[in-house]
């Protein structure tokens, strides 16, 4: 959740269907996960991935987190009727390209990291894949 926005609700939107010109390669790290789709990923699926990588690398070498979530997503109750305004801020998503580096991993083989992408992807809503900075 951001500390401070400008519209306390957005217009939901839908993923970006164009392909990311920024933040496509490895920046941090050594190896990095790559979103291959768009897609909306929320701040409890980021934080699955993560917890799934840590464990995995057994507290090993270093994560970075390239994505953050700053769109609310609002939700009307249960039984609700139509009308009566927007509903409150139930959770927060992070917009992603295609092409996106979404985390990055230094400091563990290439063996251990791809494992850990792995499991971090089984968490995530888009198609993901592994990629190596330049010259590693």
């Amino acid at each position: 959740m951001p500390k401070k926005t400008k519209h306390r609700k957005l217009h939901r939107g839908g993923p970006i269907k164009r392909v990311a010109s920024r933040g496509i390669t490895v920046s941090f790290g050594s190896y990095g996960l790559k979103a291959m789709t768009p897609g909306l990923i929320s701040a409890r699926q980021i934080e699955a991935a993560r917890r799934a990588m840590t464990r995995y690398m057994q507290r090993s070498g270093k994560v970075w987190i390239r994505i953050f979530p700053d769109h609310p997503m609002t939700k009307k109750g249960a039984e609700v009727p139509m009308g009566k305004g927007k509903g409150s801020v139930d959770h927060y998503v992070a917009k992603t390209k295609a092409g996106t580096v979404m985390f990055e991993i230094d400091g563990v083989p290439e063996e251990v990291a791809r494992g850990a992408f792995e499991r971090a992807s089984h968490k995530l809503c888009v198609k993901t894949k592994f990629v190596k900075r330049e010259g590693v």
